[in-house]
């Protein structure tokens, strides 16, 4: 992909093919699209709304499904779904007197989503939101905004646990 490349598409901005790809009807990538691959993986709300509680630090199945407000058997299926695909590990934990139950951590494949959570939300703050958003995500150490951008060279990475998440004093409920 040419990060810095784009070209006029009915009136929108599309980005450009290389020579031997520009024109269309001779190639395809079929279910080769990563971008599908991934909508198949994040493929319900339930799924999505993990990944988020995750990230915001949640673990344990119980408030995996307070937190999001699903069904316990859509939470269930969410997280077989994610573990399978190898975004979240299971850890065992036992409270005193009681049986062992497993915590839900991301791997490493599941922290790599976070660009993603993050320009969606990015996205959704811009365009849904009214410029209210309810949350905002800043470095932790400075309070500068965190952005998702397209580059074409490599910047310096925020991890995740440099992110503050803040309310934002802006938003007000409807």
């Amino acid at each position: 992909m040419l990060a810095n490349a784009s070209v006029s598409y009915n009136g929108g901005v599309a980005m450009k093919f290389e020579e031997r790809l520009c024109d269309r009807d001779t190639w395809s990538i079929g279910d080769g699209c990563s971008a599908a691959r991934v909508l198949d993986l994040l493929s319900t709300k339930t799924v999505f709304l993990v990944v988020r509680e995750c990230f915001y630090g949640t673990t344990r199945f119980d408030d995996f499904v307070t937190r999001i407000g699903a069904s316990a058997p859509a939470v269930s299926r969410a997280l077989k779904q994610l573990k399978a695909a190898g975004i979240v590990a299971p850890v065992v934990y036992r409270e005193p007197g009681s049986r062992a139950r497993d915590e839900y951590r991301l791997t490493q494949a599941g922290e790599d989503l976070l660009p993603v959570f993050l320009s969606l939300m990015q996205w959704g703050d811009k365009h849904l939101q009214d410029g209210r958003p309810p949350l905002s995500f800043v470095e932790a150490g400075t309070g500068r905004p965190i952005q998702v951008r397209v580059i074409a060279e490599p910047a310096p990475e925020t991890a995740c646990d440099d992110i503050e998440i803040r309310l934002n004093p802006a938003w007000q409920r409807d």
